[in-house]
């Protein structure tokens, strides 16, 4: 379960919808595989005939899911962190070290979001085999987390700028 965003304003809105479609993209997914997987089993054992494609589409459905539930962590604040070290410092100190961690998501995801760019345009020509759709696809969903990352981290900035609380954007 994801935290709920608390907040309000036009920007706020926008970038809490994108990340509320990424989790229900990734739960839509998370369906998709767990039938296919489904499919798989009777097309196996009752069928006689296991269907080929269902570990390829699997591995595309897995990365899609993965990068867009870190893109809403992100935004939710539920992503691997280590705060009660940094909270337990004295404000002096609590403020810059605030600032470095948001800053080191945002890098991160700017890191990603290029990476990924470049990983999908040099697969893109080759086609997933049993797919039929070219490999950079593997690849899209890691370009895009990291866009998201970058204009997540960017808003929660923004907070830390006016003095809100550090955790403004989750309850």
């Amino acid at each position: 379960m994801y935290h709920q965003a608390s907040g309000s304003g036009p920007v706020f809105r926008v970038l809490d919808g994108c990340a509320r479609l990424c989790i229900a993209i990734a739960g839509v997914k998370l369906v998709s595989l767990i039938a296919i997987f489904g499919w798989l089993v009777f097309g196996r054992y009752v069928l006689n005939d296991t269907p080929t494609w269902v570990e390829q589409l699997a591995l595309v459905l897995v990365v899609w899911i993965t990068f867009l539930g870190a893109a809403a962590g992100v935004w939710y604040k539920d992503h691997l962190s280590i705060d009660f070290i940094r909270e337990g410092f004295p404000g002096p100190v609590r403020t810059p070290l605030r600032w470095l961690a948001v800053s080191g998501v945002a890098a991160f995801g700017a890191f990603l979001a290029y990476q990924g760019y470049v990983l999908a345009d040099k697969t893109w020509p080759r086609i997933i085999p049993m797919l039929g759709i070219n490999e950079g696809w593997r690849a899209v969903p890691m370009s895009v987390c990291g866009a998201l990352t970058v204009v997540f981290s960017i808003y929660h900035m923004t907070l830390l700028a006016q003095g809100k609380p550090f955790d403004a954007g989750a309850k």
